[in-house]
């Protein structure tokens, strides 16, 4: 075989770059997507059947960018090597979409806040809880996950959030998780959370303005249903019988 001897799949690989060069990501198939991605790392194999293994085995494409390492690892024709790609975007979207809101006031710029939460927690198999650090005019400083797993009243910590929010020099913060069900609504070990973190920053001078729940292509925001000004007022209300 001649060493310049175009490998199986060539064209094809070559008439998908073509195709999004030209439109974009319009016409393709999610395991098309998944296909070029896994080509970043493999440049002369043939990842067509690998790319729609994945997507068969994690079944969206969502799914395959939140599979881990060793999970992707499972699905015949994809290694160490071509999963390259499919991490690399996965990470360089979260960092775009996060781009898009530090610095700016997420009240004034809240759809560039929901689609970076959106984002990065809506396609979760375990429930994630993640602060938002806001300045003192209520720009974003940054964001963090601090709590994964089944996020019981007993599993959050007040403290480590107040700690984190004093690192940051954060004047107030915005809650958020996730519900891997896909239901939005919030449970009541959620509303109890939400109260003990609020009254926490509260001791602290920190300011919480909201507490959001992703579900599925839907949320749940706290402050819009009134819970966060109640919560205020219950506090409020509590240092009045104190003093």
């Amino acid at each position: 075989m001649k060493a310049d001897k175009a490998h199986k799949g060539e064209g094809h690989r070559g008439r998908l770059r073509e195709k999004f060069l030209e439109s974009g990501l319009a016409g393709f198939h999610d395991y098309e997507i998944i296909e070029l991605l896994l080509t970043l790392g493999t440049p002369r194999k043939d990842c067509k059947e690998a790319a729609k293994a994945a997507l068969t085995r994690f079944k969206t494409l969502q799914g395959v960018f939140e599979a881990s390492k060793e999970e992707l690892c499972t699905v015949q024709g994809i290694g160490p090597k071509n999963l390259f790609g499919i991490k690399l975007i996965k990470a360089t979207a979260d960092r775009y979409l996060e781009k898009r809101i530090v610095g700016r006031e997420p009240i004034l710029h809240s759809k560039a806040l929901f689609d970076y939460l959106y984002h990065l927690l809506r396609d979760k198999a375990q429930e994630c809880f993640k602060v938002i650090f806001l300045d003192a005019k209520s720009r974003v400083i940054s964001s963090k996950i601090l709590f994964k797993g089944s996020l019981l009243s007993s599993s959050v910590y007040p403290r480590e959030v107040v700690r984190e929010a004093l690192e940051q020099k954060a004047a107030a913060l915005i809650f958020a998780h996730n519900h891997p069900s896909g239901d939005s609504t919030p449970s009541p070990e959620d509303i109890s959370i939400t109260k003990r973190l609020l009254f926490s920053c509260r001791v602290m001078g920190i300011t919480v303005h909201d507490h959001i729940v992703i579900g599925d292509n839907q949320y749940f925001s706290f402050a819009d249903h009134g819970h966060i000004a109640r919560l205020n007022q219950e506090y409020e209300a509590q240092e009045d019988t104190l003093t």
